[in-house]
């Protein structure tokens, strides 16, 4: 028999404080947003991003360009290559500071996926990383230059992002499987 432990590690007041934190973050690393652009990994990366831009927003009265990138074809797990469909949708990336939002970080692979299809794109004058979780587990080089909450996790564990873009509410669990199929 398989049980499923799920604790709420984030509801919607802990994930607003967040994403606030990190905008504040954004602002004083680059000293402003000129010449910066968020960028969200689809699907839920978009969305962080566009609530980031909304605080920046509220907290410069500056705009801040929001764009969204498919990193499905640039996945190093994707078996069938054939009829490879590379992003096409040109995102003005040359010259300017990229930063790359994620939900969840995990082994890093996909956040080198975004980066493949951003070099594709042009060459930005910088990258960096948003994300609202890292869980740790890294396969990769690759660490966030911002994060919502670090939530040191087991391989069994399972970090759940729910949007209420996407999902109809704001919260993020830590499921755990317990025992196992027969």
């Amino acid at each position: 028999m398989v049980t499923r432990d799920v604790h709420m590690i984030m509801d919607e007041t802990a994930m607003r404080r967040a994403l606030t934190r990190i905008a504040h973050e954004i602002l004083e690393k680059n000293k402003g947003v000129e010449n910066c652009m968020l960028v969200g990994i689809r699907t839920r990366g978009i969305y962080i991003a566009r609530r980031i831009a909304e605080r920046i927003h509220e907290i410069e009265q500056t705009p801040i360009a929001v764009e969204e990138i498919d990193v499905t074809c640039y996945r190093d797990d994707v078996v069938n290559r054939s009829d490879d469909k590379r992003q096409t949708k040109p995102l003005p990336v040359q010259g300017r500071k990229l930063i790359l939002c994620d939900d969840v970080l995990y082994t890093g692979r996909t956040v080198r996926a975004a980066m493949d299809a951003l070099m594709d794109l042009g060459r930005p004058q910088m990258i960096q990383l948003a994300v609202l979780v890292d869980r740790g587990h890294r396969e990769l080089p690759i660490r966030p230059d911002y994060v919502g909450k670090n939530v040191p996790t087991s391989k069994a564990e399972e970090i759940q992002v729910s949007l209420d873009e996407v999902d109809g509410t704001d919260r993020v669990v830590i499921a755990q499987t317990r025992g196992s199929a027969q």
